[in-house]
């Protein structure tokens, strides 16, 4: 297949991108390269997958040296000329947005940004895939949808009205935008709604990066709503598992679905929704005690309230991921932790 992925200088990006091609699969890769976060790891990602990072100039495409059938471009989405452009010479047969701004917190300092990024980007995404026939758009959702969803753990099938982020917002209006293209041009589109993923290569500004990075400097790590808090940490491994699964299974009408008891995961166009996650929770102090035992060293630890926009608890129901694509991630935290840890010293060179 050829696949468009966007977002590949990005940490789940990056780690599809490979798999994908070690299978077999052409793939073009996008990526603003904004300056989010470090722009050095974005380019040593990129670097990691054959590009000449010194060769990249916005718009034009770079031809990996590992990987023959693997080539990037630098884009935004929001620039809908050269995306369409992209499309109609490509012909891409599937594609996998991951580009998006990410991060709960920053949206509530820099809103705007996510407004362009998460949806005016993805229209535009929705609009090539529309007239250059995509056979399947899988994209990226996210936990944080379930917002104000106390029911354990988060179903796919409850409804999730009540974000508490203008991030959540953007993902949940991604995938009415997407429902509504399945409806209107019969577009192919499966919602993907990530839980809490990490591991090597992973987003500096996520916990287990901020984590690691202090106790090494035995600096004390922000430990919000005092430690009391639950998320579904998933090894990206595992998310990239569940995420080529998706894509080589583009979803088909639910003959059953009725519109007297709508089923918010499904619907009677091609349209679906799935939770990828590893289905068991872990209290935060866990997940630090996890760090400090990888790193052999305690943590200090400064007690703070809970933030705006983040919620106590993740749970990630992956019943439907089960029944319909075979697959459950599975990879302990203290195992993904480790490799984390491995990766964290080996790239930054610390003994």
């Amino acid at each position: 297949m050829k696949i468009l992925i966007t977002g590949t200088a990005g940490f789940i990006g990056f780690h599809l991108a490979k798999n994908l091609l070690e299978r077999g699969d052409e793939v073009v890769g996008l990526d603003s390269i904004n300056d989010y976060y470090s722009v050095d790891l974005k380019y040593d990602r990129l670097r990691e997958c054959g590009i000449d990072t010194g060769k990249i100039n916005y718009g034009q495409k770079v031809v990996s040296g590992r990987y023959p059938n693997y080539s990037f471009i630098q884009l935004k989405l929001e620039d809908n000329d050269a995306l369409q452009d992209l499309f109609a010479t490509e012909k891409f047969d599937k594609v996998c947005n991951l580009a998006a701004q990410a991060g709960v917190r920053y949206s509530l300092e820099n809103p705007r940004a996510y407004i362009d990024s998460n949806i005016l980007g993805f229209m535009n995404i929705l609009e090539a895939c529309r007239y250059n026939k995509v056979k399947h758009l899988a994209y990226a959702s996210s936990s944080s949808v379930y917002g104000l969803n106390e029911s354990m753990p988060f179903s796919i099938h409850d409804n999730v009205d009540h974000p508490i982020s203008i991030y959540a917002a953007t993902k949940k209006s991604n995938e009415l935008m997407a429902h509504t293209y399945s409806n209107l041009f019969g577009l192919p589109t499966t919602g993907l709604r990530f839980f809490t993923v990490y591991g090597p290569w992973g987003r500096p500004d996520m916990a287990l990066f901020l984590f690691t990075q202090a106790i090494i400097k035995g600096e004390p790590i922000k430990v919000f709503n005092e430690g009391n808090m639950r998320r579904d940490f998933t090894y990206v491994d595992d998310i990239v598992e569940g995420v080529k699964r998706v894509i080589d299974n583009p979803p088909s009408p639910n003959e059953s679905w009725t519109g007297k008891k709508p089923d918010p995961a499904t619907s009677k166009f091609p349209y679906r929704v799935y939770n990828i996650g590893n289905s068991a929770p872990v209290s935060l102090m866990d997940f630090i005690e996890a760090i400090e035992g990888a790193l052999g060293k305690k943590a200090k630890k400064d007690l703070l309230p809970m933030q705006p926009g983040d919620v106590v608890a993740t749970w990630a129901d992956t019943t439907d991921l089960e029944k319909n694509l075979g697959y459950k991630p599975g990879t302990s935290v203290k195992d993904g932790v480790s490799r984390f840890i491995d990766w964290y010293k080996l790239y930054y060179k610390i003994d």
